[in-house]
């Protein structure tokens, strides 16, 4: 390892701190008192009563929603369908825009042209074409794949939509309600960067809300980025007998992979790694001609990222010299190559952001007790680009999320509870002032 990679791999302990993953969140007394304001509104109250007349719309949507099947980059029937209930649910100017996010607007009753506050859920699930997405139910629970990521967070907008309209609320910012593409694994956030790629990288957007997961009061402020590769290391390959003592990628692979897991990261900001899928060669007795690793690293610090990945970089560069060192190079010598395959940003909303203070307050309000952390979803490209952005829960229980058995339970009382703090945060935050600087 060189001078600067060995500096940069031990320079991984020393990064900024970062706040624990999960920590409770007290309540202000302003954002208590602006959100026990519109709650104890009689409009409110009739959103709040909507939300439970169309409980079983909106159990009905999910079940709609999770039986089209939606695998990264394969969202367009869910996005038609979804397209369709928008409309119905009274949305304007709903277009499906270049990558496929479906994009309707509330329209408030503030002046034309100011930014809106974006309510967002995503289309995809991680589960491939082909996997049964038929919905079991067995009284309130509901199983399926992606059932509650995010098929629940979907019909939540929809629900949040019908229930403003009903109680004849305006807020003073536009909403756009968005379900967003390629979320999921190598989707890699593909369709929330078309979002604020086509909105000037967040400048025509006031606030983010991400509605992904169930707890309501699990507060996301924090953006956990990560960098993916998959590394493909070549060499000249041969017959594990006779060309016995030629230099072997699988060696350098297997050194890159012990080394990795070598590598000094800090607790805070919490910094990981994992290689993940391995794969290469042609029979058991042959040296491979090519063998790979995929690898998924993260940070919620974009810093000790940009740390970890110089050192990962150092850890594979070694990784191949030591092999070209150690067996013969006379048939040609071991190469890798880093393919990048996903790439989020890091990033947090200050904990005194107003749509970390409100959100709070709304959760609170309910009888939750709030609390704030990081995790990696739509919103990391809104907090990366200085955009005040959350992710919350949209309600009632789960469990098993990304497996097969995946399931919520829809029982109508917690599932309108958890559903009204959604509303209610993000009613707070679109009558509030312009207070975001200007970029």
């Amino acid at each position: 390892m060189t001078g600067g990679r060995r500096l940069a791999a031990l320079a991984l302990m020393s990064a900024g701190c970062w706040p624990a993953a999960a920590v409770a969140q007290p309540v202000d007394a302003a954002s208590r008192a602006t959100v026990e304001r519109i709650r104890a509104a009689p409009a409110f109250r009739r959103a709040e009563a909507a939300l439970a007349d169309g409980h079983d719309r909106f159990v009905r949507d999910i079940i709609q929603l999770t039986e089209i099947p939606a695998p990264p980059f394969g969202e367009q029937r869910r996005g038609e369908a979804f397209r369709a209930l928008m409309v119905e649910a009274g949305l304007t100017d709903v277009t499906v825009d270049s990558v496929g996010n479906v994009i309707g607007l509330r329209r408030g009753s503030g002046p034309a042209g100011r930014p809106p506050v974006v309510v967002s859920a995503h289309l995809d699930t991680v589960f491939p074409e082909g996997t049964d997405v038929r919905v079991r139910r067995e009284g309130t629970r509901l199983s399926a794949p992606g059932i509650g990521d995010d098929s629940r967070g979907l019909a939540a907008l929809l629900a949040y939509v019908r229930a403003l309209d009903a109680a004849g609320i305006r807020t003073r910012r536009d909403l756009l309600i968005v379900g967003t593409v390629s979320e999921e694994g190598r989707g890699d956030l593909r369709g929330v960067r078309q979002l604020f790629a086509d909105r000037r990288d967040g400048r025509g957007i006031a606030a983010f809300f991400s509605v992904d997961g169930l707890s309501p009061a699990r507060i996301t402020r924090g953006g956990v980025g990560s960098k993916r590769y998959r590394v493909l290391f070549r060499g000249p390959g041969g017959h594990s007998y006779g060309a016995f003592g030629l230099v072997n990628p699988a060696a350098a692979m297997a050194r890159a992979i012990t080394d990795l897991y070598a590598l000094p990261v800090p607790q805070q900001p919490r910094t990981t790694f994992s290689a993940s899928v391995v794969g290469g060669g042609t029979s058991v007795n042959a040296i491979p001609s090519e063998v790979f690793v995929e690898v998924d690293m993260r940070s919620e610090d974009a810093t000790a990222l940009a740390r970890l990945d110089e050192a990962f970089r150092g850890v594979v560069e070694r990784a191949v010299a030591v092999e070209n060192e150690s067996r013969s190079t006379r048939e040609g010598r071991v190469t890798a190559t880093l393919e990048a395959i996903g790439d989020r940003p890091a990033g947090e909303t200050p904990a005194t952001s107003p749509i970390v203070r409100l959100s709070a307050a709304a959760s609170a309000a309910a009888g939750y007790a709030p609390t704030l952390d990081a995790s990696s979803t739509d919103a990391n490209m809104a907090m990366s680009l200085g955009v005040p952005a959350v992710t919350i829960g949209s309600g009632g229980t789960g469990g098993r999320a990304h497996a097969l058995d995946e399931w919520i339970d829809v029982a109508p009382e917690e599932s309108v509870r958890g559903l009204a703090v959604g509303l209610l945060a993000i009613v707070a935050v679109a009558d509030q002032p312009d207070s975001r600087p200007r970029r």
